[in-house]
């Protein structure tokens, strides 16, 4: 019953959350600088052609009969058009969201892969070199912009070595996508062993992952060092290394299993990172997803791209935060109190 309780309070408040992102959505586009219909119309449109379009987009009502009707539109899935493509933004989305999707999943697992020991071997290593390489490299991933450390792995990897491909794309010139099952590229050309277009993605991938994943696993890597700390310090650990426990199951199966459990909650919050970070990424490194998407419309004022890709993001936001919550729930049941 208590579980129960805390599911709905959770999922409550998630309505309110989601009403408040579609009113700012909403609201910071309309005041953005430009002309939706002139986009729609052309540059040569007369001045009577410009007018009519605004009558057909709805552009010449008040400001909240706009808003009733975007929120109207979002309850009957009906994202709006964009103008500059003439299609329906849902269907754009859908086209695009494989791809970004496959580079955030690709980022998070990187991150995640490389943030976790980075922590560990910090925090066992505490202020060696090990754990003073590791703080520089956490303050590098952060303090560095993303759309710098892509351009900078461009020059570097691509330029310069020569190592990389180049960065257009989800597959190289000459190569066709594989069979549609899952929309990403990765996982579709396992599923049909198409071995080329598999390696062609996977390294078309690797920059625009590697950017992504650099900017978030300092806070994996901080939060997983913070929490070692803690609990090689507690007096449970102390009384495995009295026992002589091997050093590995003490480090990595006890204290580790452990200190997992706050970067859930990390991850939630990275996750979110991860989806807004796309459209830095995916426009450096040409990445045919969402976010490219949303940043070619905010140059237009193209409306409903751009309120579409705020309200997704915030929606996978609370999302993944719900679920994080959720299990907590399950895992500590002191947090159904609260």
């Amino acid at each position: 019953m208590a579980l129960a309780l805390y599911v709905l309070r959770r999922l409550m408040s998630v309505i309110p959350t989601l009403f408040g992102v579609t009113l700012i959505s909403f609201f910071l586009t309309y005041m953005l600088p430009g002309n939706p219909a002139q986009v729609k119309a052309g540059p040569l449109a007369t001045p009577e052609y410009l007018a009519e379009v605004e009558r057909q987009m709805g552009l010449d009502q008040p400001m909240w009969v706009q808003y009733g009707r975007y929120v109207g539109g979002l309850f009957r899935g009906d994202l709006g058009e964009s103008a500059a493509t003439g299609r329906p933004v849902l269907q754009d989305f859908t086209q695009r969201l494989p791809a970004t999707l496959e580079l955030t999943l690709a980022s998070l697992i990187l991150a995640i892969l490389i943030g976790v020991p980075l922590g560990v071997l910090s925090a066992v290593h505490r202020d060696t070199a090990i754990d003073h390489v590791g703080r520089i490299v956490g303050v590098a991933g952060v303090a560095m912009p993303t759309f710098w450390t892509g351009l900078l792995f461009i020059y570097v990897l691509f330029y310069l070595i020569g190592i990389a491909p180049a960065p257009l794309g989800r597959l190289a010139s000459g190569l066709t996508p594989p069979t549609a099952i899952t929309g990403l590229f990765v996982v579709d050309s396992l599923l049909t062993g198409n071995w080329r277009t598999l390696w062609s993605s996977l390294g078309q991938l690797a920059l625009p992952a590697a950017t992504l994943a650099f900017s978030v696993m300092a806070p994996v890597a901080r939060m997983v060092r913070a929490t070692m700390l803690e609990i090689l310090q507690s007096d449970y650990i102390t009384a495995a290394w009295a026992a002589g426990l091997p050093r590995r199951r003490v480090i990595y199966g006890d204290a580790l299993r452990n200190a997992l459990i706050p970067v859930v909650t990390t991850l939630g919050v990275v996750f979110g990172f991860l989806m807004a970070g796309n459209a830095v990424v995916e426009t450096v490194f040409a990445w045919p997803g969402i976010g490219n998407y949303a940043v070619t419309a905010l140059m237009t004022k193209d409306s409903g791209p751009i309120q579409s890709f705020v309200l997704f993001v915030a929606v996978m936001y609370v999302i993944v935060n719900l679920i994080v919550d959720l299990l907590y729930a399950v895992v500590d049941p002191r947090t159904r109190l609260s």
